[in-house]
Formats: C-alpha cells, structure tokens, sequence
C-alpha cells in the first residue's frame, strides 16, 4: 500500500465556520491520520497521513462545494508519512 503525507494548506473562509470539524470528520471516514490547525494568518493546515488514493479524495473535498465556509484555495504538498496517531484538531 502506497502511503503518504498530504500538507494542505487552505485560505478563504475557513475559521470559526467548522470547517476543522468538517475535515477531521472526512478525514476519519477516509481512514486518515493527521490534523487541521489554524493558522494566525486565518488559513487552515491540514495534514494527514494514509494511503495516497485516500489522502487524493480528501484533498478533492478540500477543495469541492461541500466544506463549510468558503475555500479560495487549496496550496498541497506531498512527503514521506512520519506516523502522525488518530487525527485531531489542532
């Protein structure tokens, strides 16, 4: 199984509109470890840890209709997992 690390990191709306609740709910469907941290310039981190086809469909849903809020864009980097445990909000 080919697992990876996605790094997201998401500008728009998303602070104080649940999307870190949304993602780590879609994360943990998806069978992913990781977070979804603010960030102090109002942008989200999301990283999360597992096979590359889950981390692919959750970086489409970063970026598609359903996350709450409004997501202008979606910058992701792909890496080595470095065992990140149950996700979490950060």
């Amino acid at each position: 199984m080919d697992r990876v690390r996605l790094t997201a990191v998401v500008s728009g709306r998303v602070q104080g509109v649940g999307f870190r609740y949304w993602t780590r709910d879609r994360a943990r469907e998806l069978g992913l470890h990781g977070s979804a941290t603010n960030l102090r310039d109002g942008r989200v981190e999301v990283v999360a840890e597992g096979p590359r086809a889950a981390c692919e469909n959750l970086l489409a849903l970063l970026d598609g209709p359903g996350p709450p809020g409004a997501v202008a864009d979606v910058v992701a980097a792909w890496g080595e997992p470095a065992g990140a445990g149950a996700f979490r909000i950060g």
